[in-house]
């Protein structure tokens, strides 16, 4: 198998060949190569600086990616505020008060567009974001494919639909993966970014108290595991607490998630489905991944950049963004003033 190597923060990290950068021909690596050459260089620092102080960024980077994509398309309408024009994504259920890295992606937008004014898209910035940040917590690196442009809209209702939730049962996973073209295999790859990260407790009270309304623990649940969490999560308290998703590295992007799954150690309902569901498809690529790393970075990758390609945004379509969390001043008065003719349709057809 060739291989391909790429230099990122000083460490070499290799990458599995045989992997197309891009199922979209308009995404290239080097779109930026000589209108913004130092972009690469610009988002390692500032990440890096903030993942010193605060270790759970690269996996908030990585979940802010994610329910991007799944919404309309890597966009980066996941990043734009409420307005009375925009019906923000980040009030959707799945966001509302959990969504972090919005501040980072915009400190890396200051600092780009100092270098490099209105050349490089929040979009691509935030899809190159979640790529660093897994090489800064131990994971694989890659070419990241960049040419994408911002969304003009958000959508809150499709993010309340697209985003699979912490207790949904396999079946559901795979319709809310399939929905975006991504197949099982994608599934259970993207699932291992949960060897990062911590969660908060009011996404795991119901498993470790009254499942499925049983008034009993989840039985999925290792029973050491279940009173370790009982603990750090206490039957009536605020479920604010936060647990790591890994509680044996949970700062390092590594194939223990699926080591966990094993051993009825997966901290959401939704990750323990991918093993505990008789019969499932999805246990022998958990096996598989869990047996050699190797294989789980090369599908990590793989299942990365595809996600990063759903229903992106090139050429003239959308905008290149000042702010990241605001479209372009002239997008906006647009925007409003098709919201008015709209409105004076709607009265004048009474």
């Amino acid at each position: 198998m060739n291989s391909l190597s790429l230099i990122t923060l000083c460490c070499v990290v290799v990458v599995f060949g045989g992997l197309p950068f891009s199922s979209n021909a308009q995404l290239d690596p080097l779109f930026y190569s000589k209108t913004c050459p130092q972009l690469q260089s610009i988002v390692q620092k500032v990440l890096g600086d903030v993942s010193r102080t605060d270790t759970r960024m690269p996996a908030s980077i990585i979940r802010l990616h994610f329910h991007d994509c799944f919404v309309q398309g890597c966009d980066a309408s996941v990043l734009l505020n409420k307005t009375t024009t925009i019906d923000s994504e980040q009030d959707a259920g799945p966001n509302i008060n959990s969504l972090r890295g919005l501040n980072v992606i915009n400190d890396i937008k200051t600092a780009v567009e100092k270098a490099c004014p209105n050349i490089v898209s929040c979009a691509d910035i935030l899809t190159l974001a979640a790529g660093i940040s897994s090489v800064l917590t131990g994971g694989p690196g890659w070419l990241v494919p960049l040419g994408r442009r911002d969304s003009l809209t958000a959508n809150k209702a499709l993010a309340n639909q697209n985003l699979p939730g912490p207790s949904n049962a396999l079946t559901e996973l795979k319709s809310a993966f399939a929905a975006q073209g991504l197949n099982t295999v994608d599934l259970v790859a993207l699932s291992g970014a949960h060897t990062i990260g911590r969660a908060r407790c009011l996404f795991i009270t119901d498993r470790l108290y009254n499942f499925d309304n049983t008034g009993k623990p989840d039985p999925s649940l290792d029973k050491t595991y279940l009173k370790d969490l009982q603990k750090q999560c206490p039957q009536n308290g605020p479920g604010t607490n936060r647990v790591n998703f890994d509680p044996t590295t949970p700062d390092k992007l590594d194939k223990n998630f699926y080591n966990n799954l094993q051993v009825k150690k997966g901290l959401l309902q939704s990750d323990q489905e991918l093993f505990s569901t008789p019969g499932a498809d999805t246990i022998s690529i958990v096996n598989s991944f869990a047996n050699d790393q190797n294989v789980f970075f090369q599908n990590f990758v793989n299942s990365m950049i595809k996600m990063g390609n759903i229903g992106v945004l090139t050429g003239k379509k959308g905008e290149i963004r000042k702010q990241c969390n605001f479209v372009n001043k002239k997008s906006s008065k647009l925007d409003l003033a098709i919201e008015l003719l709209e409105g004076e349709d709607m009265v004048s057809s009474i």
